[in-house]
């Protein structure tokens, strides 16, 4: 099946389908390789992984559709792609919308943030007003070429103007066309639970470990009526905390032996990005 129309099923489903977020492409094939159904391409996990700076919008355009293309060419799944807020007003957001279907994403995602953005779970945060920030879901909807790519529309404005006008703005975005919905940074278990019922639109519930979101597990989501349950970058925080636990091992005991439990086997190394296939690709060839 189309990957778009796929995922248009999955979330139409509201079951609480559970989508890590990747920050290149072998964290991508790790995630498909566990049998997950869909990968969020992380603007937060490009920007640290890529940059080593935090979310505060030094991403742009073209990492994330560079790294978008990479994804896409090595995985099979449904990708929902954070373009952070479009870099720039409703025209950029039209080019943004453009660039992203052509690099292979299902699903864009777009906030309402002043730029520079940063982190739903950092402090500080500022949204732009609900006009201009409707003005560019429109501009989005009106750019998609392929019918069945979604548009995810996000709202910081919990943070700012509180729930009630967060719930709001998001209904605002679900008029203009948004066919998932994202309010960000939710603070209580009672607001989690209100959501799906106050917005007929199918949303997506950000769990971010270590954030100011009260973490609900997948099946408690869907059953709630949430389409998408997203952990964005648990595969960030797991692939520092491996590194620094076998960084430190290496450093103290001058050596890391594949039998130690620290690091994948080399076979499994090579089997994760498809060296037998490119070997059997090499021989056809030869």
């Amino acid at each position: 099946m189309d990957t778009k129309k796929l995922l248009k099923d999955m979330v139409a489903a509201r079951r609480g389908v559970l989508v890590p977020g990747a920050f290149n492409a072998l964290s991508a094939k790790v995630i498909e390789d566990l049998g997950f159904e869909a990968i969020y391409v992380t603007g937060a996990g490009v920007t640290n992984m890529w940059f080593g700076m935090p979310d505060q919008g030094f991403m742009g355009l073209a990492e994330i559709a560079d790294h978008t293309a990479r994804i896409r060419d090595t995985v099979s799944v449904p990708l929902l792609v954070d373009a952070d807020t479009g870099f720039g007003n409703a025209l950029n957001v039209y080019h943004t919308v453009r660039t992203l279907e052509r690099a292979g994403a299902d699903c864009i995602q777009l906030e309402d943030q002043v730029a520079p953005k940063r982190c739903g779970h950092f402090s500080g945060k500022e949204v732009i007003s609900t006009e201009e920030a409707v003005s560019k879901i429109k501009a989005a909807v009106d750019a998609r070429r392929d019918p069945n790519l979604l548009i995810m529309a996000r709202t910081d404005a919990a943070a700012t103007h509180g729930f009630e006008a967060a719930v709001e703005r998001a209904q605002r975005f679900a008029e203009a066309g948004a066919d998932i919905l994202f309010v960000e940074a939710v603070t209580s278990a009672e607001e989690i639970r209100a959501l799906p019922t106050r917005l007929a639109t199918p949303q997506l519930m950000n769990m971010v470990i270590g954030g100011k979101t009260p973490i609900f597990d997948a099946e408690q989501l869907g059953a709630l009526g949430y389409g998408i349950v997203l952990y964005a970058n648990a595969a960030l925080q797991g692939a520092v905390a491996g590194m620094q636990k076998t960084l430190t091992v290496l450093r103290d005991e001058k050596a890391v032996q594949e039998a130690s439990g620290l690091v994948a086997t080399f076979a499994e190394r090579q089997r994760l990005v498809g060296k037998p296939g490119w070997d059997a690709l090499e021989k056809r060839f030869s």
